[in-house]
């Protein structure tokens, strides 16, 4: 199976890797834009960003598979602060899945950077005095004290978007 995942982030090429081993893929990373801001602010944008971004690297190779991963922060309905969250698409260029990974909430000093403008990345790594933690643990990681990772929580969602074409007679339709 030849996957193709749109980012060249390794972090999101490694949940891809990790969640779907069992099928031996071939995995090859793609530059797109997700279309989207840098930093997605509602459920919306990140879906969107993901669709893309799965859409956009089926297109540029001959994958059987295009998979894109997107974070973003969203305010959700009964849910205090400001949330993580974290989605993915897949596609085989008929049928188009989607599927969340976990949400949680961000610190409200976080929150209140990303409200000013700046990004989570930047953010966390000025907190915590790194350099590239969106491309290693995550906030996910920092913020669960390793009970997850930004590998697991965008397994997760890969794992969800990409289950309907390997779960055969239970998947949904093709809507």
């Amino acid at each position: 199976m030849d996957l193709a995942v749109g980012s060249t982030n390794p972090t999101k090429i490694d949940a891809v890797e990790r969640t779907l081993e069992r099928f031996d893929p071939t995995v090859v990373d793609v530059g797109v834009d997700s279309g989207v801001p840098e930093q997605p602010w509602s459920i919306e944008e990140t879906v969107t960003g993901a669709e893309n971004r799965a859409r956009r690297a089926l297109a540029a190779t001959d994958a059987d598979y295009g998979i894109g991963l997107e974070g973003g922060v969203a305010r959700i309905d009964g849910v205090p602060g400001l949330s993580l969250i974290m989605w993915a698409a897949a596609t085989d260029g008929d049928r188009l899945e989607r599927g969340g990974g976990p949400t949680l909430r961000l610190p409200d000093d976080v929150a209140r950077r990303l409200e000013d403008g700046a990004e989570l990345g930047p953010v966390m790594d000025d907190r915590l005095g790194t350099d590239g933690i969106a491309e290693a643990e995550g906030a996910a990681g920092v913020l669960t004290a390793g009970l997850t990772s930004r590998t697991r929580a965008l397994g997760e969602a890969v794992a969800c978007a990409f289950g309907p074409f390997v779960a055969g007679a239970s998947s949904p339709d093709r809507a």
